[in-house]
């Protein structure tokens, strides 16, 4: 079936992934991406994908002029939103980019979807488990209440509230995935993975907060972009679809599995002062994703070998990103003792 998808945020680390994959599994279909370039998106990321099926245009979602003529003009069929401010520590810092992209903007990009139902099938916005908040034991699924903790996970919460309202009050097809701790390839060096392993590869300490007990689950990236496009192709309109990766693990058991990887030993670990309103567990039930088919088919194992390898085989790709200016300003705010 021939559609074009436009997809927002394409530039960042699993919507490039997701592009990639899309072009690879799929001949006829047709990729618009839309990104603002801010600072953890990355051209290199597409580098070498099919540009006979692949068009790139910079701007912002919040634009409602070129996202309606990028709809219009390229007769795209769905939307795939990745466009977000994703990283926690920012937000505590109190950047006021998250109220402006990740609410605004996705109010606008609503409202367009809205306004081009005759060429909109489907909307999906990419959303986190982190709007559910900390959970001591079970999981959570997607009826349960949303708690965020922090203000990055509340602007999510707040996009999702305003999306699945578009579907209640004007009847857009509005589908929302909350995935779980991602990694994998390409993945901005601010993330504590790409900023472990990299601060290893440069002789650097890792910081890690607190004692390290905090747990999280973790997804291969080709696995979650396996399961949007499941949910873009196969999901319920009006609903909400969790991705869960089935590891859970200490931060400190995940420092010791990099730093094992690594040929390195404890004395590379800095514990810091702990990250304000710091959740301890984030766990997510996807038996509702699981019952379309879906199951994840890279081990955390063979995953996070992948992951480490990749890093050191591609230094070019990181030391770029990690020589820039803002990254090392960012870098010396956050870890001023590391």
């Amino acid at each position: 079936m021939n559609r074009t998808i436009l997809v927002t945020g394409g530039l960042g680390f699993i919507g490039s992934a997701f592009i990639r994959y899309m072009l690879n599994i799929d001949q006829y279909v047709k990729i618009v991406n839309l990104d603002k370039i801010t600072y953890a998106a990355n051209p290199d990321n597409l580098k070498g994908v099919d540009f006979s099926r692949y068009k790139f245009a910079q701007g912002d979602i919040g634009d409602e002029t070129i996202v309606s003529n990028l709809i219009h003009f390229n007769n795209c069929t769905h939307v795939v939103n990745f466009a977000a401010e994703t990283h926690v520590d920012r937000s505590i810092m109190g950047e006021c980019s998250f109220e402006r992209t990740n609410v605004s903007g996705i109010l606008n990009l609503l409202k367009v979807c809205r306004d081009k139902r005759n060429f909109i099938k489907r909307l999906l916005l990419v959303s986190t488990d982190e709007v559910y908040g900390s959970i001591v034991e079970g999981s959570f699924k997607e009826t349960d209440i949303l708690r965020p903790r922090n203000p990055y996970a509340a602007s999510k919460a707040a996009r999702e509230l305003f999306a699945l309202s578009f579907y209640e009050t004007y009847g857009l097809d509005v589908v929302i995935t909350r995935g779980t701790n991602t990694y994998g390839p390409f993945q901005y060096p601010e993330k504590v993975i790409p900023l472990f392993v990299t601060n290893a590869l440069e002789g650097k300490n890792l910081p890690l907060y607190g004692t390290g007990l905090n747990i999280r689950d973790w997804l291969y990236v080709d696995d979650h972009c396996r399961a949007i496009q499941l949910v873009l192709s196969q999901g319920d309109a009006g609903q909400v679809y969790n991705i869960a990766g089935h590891h859970e693990i200490t931060n400190l058991c995940l420092t010791n599995q990099l730093l094992k990887l690594l040929g390195l030993d404890e004395s590379r670990v800095d514990h810091i002062e702990d990250r304000k309103g710091h959740d301890l567990r984030y766990s997510i039930d996807d038996s509702k994703l699981r019952e379309l088919g879906y199951q994840p088919r890279t081990s955390w194992n063979d995953g996070i070998k992948n992951t480490v390898n990749w890093y050191n085989n591609n230094q070019e790709w990181w030391k770029k990103v990690k020589s820039d200016p803002a990254y090392l300003e960012y870098y010396k705010r956050q870890y001023r003792k590391v």
